[in-house]
């Protein structure tokens, strides 16, 4: 029986820290899905909407007139979509678009309808990429960076891990990008002792901080569920971080 795998990719990863995203992040992250689903069904979070739009204004020469974060979201849904499609089509992948707000898991009905047809979609070979559906929730664009919702994903189908694909390689005692000195933890048993680590570095693109990885993480440990954060900088960070090739945060109750 298969394992079930969460990837969550955030807006900073897609763009490799630039304003366009990545189409060279996404084949990366196709290459690797391609080995994973040997063992795993795979779910897909995806961020990168607003970011997508913003280039897609752009090169259109109206990026002054769309000034609504809802607008933007609702431009770079189907263009992000059209981007790992033709990415993912290329390696034998089959993908599906899963929209859902933080008010579908508030829901038992909404909730058994997701699950089910994400299993649905494993069964017939398909990888359900999921998305705060924007245009009509704004949590995500407000908090988060999909961070919270990966983890509630994770949740309702039973996940055995779900993998953060981040900027850095996980939690540190202090900001790495502020104190040289700073050292990574690998692993956590107690987010109590970690909260007070946290120092948030400002982004342009991405909404998630650390804050709302390790309120990601209080989730899926509620729950029984194991939680990583990997660098998506390094080669074949969710392969290489399984094999223990990387340093990477994991999160997990003691058993």
């Amino acid at each position: 029986m298969k394992k079930k795998l969460i990837l969550k990719v955030g807006s900073s990863t897609l763009t490799a820290g630039t304003n366009r995203v990545s189409f060279a992040v996404i084949e990366a992250l196709a290459r690797q899905v391609v080995e994973l689903k040997r063992d795993h069904d795979i779910v897909i979070v995806s961020s990168g909407a607003i970011a997508t739009a913003r280039q897609f204004v752009e090169i259109n020469g109206f990026n002054k007139q769309v000034d609504s974060k809802q607008a933007l979201a609702a431009i770079g849904q189907t263009k992000l979509m059209e981007i790992y499609d033709t990415i993912f089509s290329s390696f034998g992948l089959n993908i599906a678009q899963v929209l859902l707000t933080y008010r579908d898991f508030e829901n038992p009905e909404a909730n058994e309808n997701t699950r089910n047809t994400i299993r649905r979609l494993w069964q017939v070979n398909y990888i359900p990429i999921v998305n705060e559906n924007d245009t009509v929730a704004i949590e995500e664009i407000m908090l988060g960076d999909n961070d919270k919702l990966s983890a509630l994903v994770a949740v309702i189908t039973e996940a055995d891990l779900l993998v953060l694909i981040s900027d850095i390689d996980g939690i540190f005692d202090r900001n790495p990008h502020l104190h040289h000195d700073a050292h990574l933890i690998d692993e956590v048993n107690d987010l109590e002792q970690v909260r007070s680590y946290i120092e948030e570095k400002k982004s342009t693109l991405g909404s998630g901080g650390m804050s709302s990885k390790v309120h990601a993480a209080e989730i899926c440990m509620e729950h029984g569920i194991e939680m990583w954060i990997v660098n998506g900088q390094r080669p074949s960070c969710i392969i290489n971080a399984m094999q223990k090739q990387i340093p990477f945060t994991r999160f997990r109750k003691n058993r």
